[in-house]
């Protein structure tokens, strides 16, 4: 990190102690824009970098809600709006016990130059709570989720910030979210959130959307190099929607998915994985990665989180860490080198830790960060809004045709920022600085805001 650059992270620190997440986040971003600062001195005058690494506003608000004993349980929610240049603040809503207020910031930071990338005219935010909804009714689930809008409607609208899902917002929160916004609201206001069910205003292909961008971006990294994914044996991570929809595109596309994982532990099945037990496993029944082996049998094996081995132990050609943020490290990329893998694509956030992509880089692996690989996801997010607003409908090959347009544009713009800015090749330097520059040429047009 150069000299002008390193007062502005360490102020990020000062400011935000204990939000390990978020300075990894900024730190990363930091680092590529060494040659920008040099471009482009008109950003620092406008103190631009300073401005975009603090959110433009933060709410934490307590969620009371009554569990099925009749007992009163307590949650925390959060949402950052972290940068609104160019557009409204777009952003999945996380429930999952370990969000706190770094994280959900790690998320939204991501999120403002995930979204430029796609070049949609859409802002920067995230949000979520501590809440766990595995093992919950689904009474217990409505009941949270109204009690969260309940707080959160006022803060969100069409023109001003739109959610979406993200782990442990799938479409059942959504419904029961949108459904308490339009009780308070009195208004049909479809634009307030995506991810909604087909029926009542979403989107064909937006679950599929962030699995099936990975492998659109990934097969575009494997074309530059004059490959494909057919005949190429694939690990994804996780077993959600993004694992199970990058696995399905990948197969599609003629690849042999072997290993997908859950938090107990991963199975590995040699044939292949068979996507409509998995799914039915993991969508249907919401029951662990276990119980897919059991009924695979033969060719599926399955491995516990507790045995000290890992999915990326297993040998593949391409991985796609779909999980969470931070997964895999330095010595599962050593694996992975080891193995013979070519290409690494990130489904998920920021799964991949600072020395995992260094032994990337140094093993000659091509690398993909989420903020452009897995942008498929909030792009058909924008798409939703734009059928909303104009009170329409496309069919699933329509949509996965734009979701496939805007994926192999976003490969593009990597490619050629990188190159301008004498880092050949290098994705994480070209997603960075291409998205950075749109927000931050957005920002000086607005003025000191």
């Amino acid at each position: 990190m150069n000299e002008p650059l390193q007062p502005i992270f360490d102020e990020v620190l000062a400011r935000n102690p204990g939000e390990t997440e978020f300075h990894q986040a900024t730190r990363e971003l930091l680092e590529s824009l060494d040659p920008v600062v040099r471009h482009h001195p008109e950003y620092a005058d406008a103190a631009i970098i300073r401005r975009v690494c603090e959110p433009e506003r933060q709410i934490i608000f307590r969620v009371p809600w009554v569990d099925d004993e009749g007992r009163v349980q307590l949650n925390r929610g959060f949402r950052v709006e972290f940068n609104s240049a160019l557009g409204p603040y777009k952003g999945g809503l996380r429930f999952h016990p370990t969000v706190y207020l770094g994280i959900i910031k790690f998320l939204g930071f991501e999120q403002i130059f995930k979204n430029a990338l796609t070049g949609m005219p859409i802002g920067g935010g995230k949000g979520g709570s501590d809440f766990d909804p595995k093992g919950r009714s689904d009474a217990e689930v409505m009941r949270f989720c109204q009690s969260f809008m309940t707080e959160l409607y006022r803060h969100i609208g069409e023109h001003t910030d739109v959610p979406a899902g993200d782990i442990g917002v799938g479409g059942r929160e959504i419904g029961y979210m949108f459904g308490q916004y339009k009780r308070i609201t009195n208004r049909y206001e479809s634009g307030v959130l995506t991810g909604k069910g087909i029926s009542w205003g979403g989107s064909l292909v937006r679950t599929e959307a962030t699995g099936y961008g990975t492998v659109f971006f990934a097969n575009e990294v494997l074309k530059s190099r004059g490959s494909s994914f057919d005949g190429r044996t694939v690990v994804v991570s996780g077993s959600g929607n993004v694992a199970i929809y990058a696995a399905e595109k990948a197969t599609q596309l003629g690849a042999k998915v072997v290993a997908c994982s859950d938090s107990s532990g991963y199975v590995v099945d040699e044939a292949g994985l068979d996507l409509a037990l998995l799914k039915d496993v993991k969508e249907n029944r919401r029951e662990r990665v276990s119980t897919y082996a059991e009924e695979r049998g033969g060719s599926a094996r399955f491995v516990a989180v507790d045995s000290g081995s890992s999915v990326w132990d297993v040998p593949c050609d391409i991985a796609l860490p779909c999980a969470t943020q931070n997964e895999l490290d330095g010595k599962h990329a050593l694996t992975l080198a080891r193995n013979g893998c070519a290409v690494v694509a990130e489904g998920a956030n920021m799964p991949c830790t600072p020395d995992a992509v260094q032994v990337f880089t140094g093993a000659g692996i091509a690398f993909a960060p989420g903020k452009a690989a897995n942008a498929g996801g909030v792009a058909t997010s924008a798409l939703e809004m734009q059928q909303n607003a104009s009170r329409n409908s496309w069919s699933f090959d329509h949509t996965e045709d734009r979701l496939h347009d805007i994926m192999t544009g976003i490969h593009a713009r990597c490619l050629e920022t990188a190159d301008a800015y004498g880092t050949p090749g290098n994705y994480v330097a070209g997603a960075n600085i291409a998205g950075f520059i749109k927000v931050a040429d957005a920002m000086l047009a607005l003025g000191v805001i």
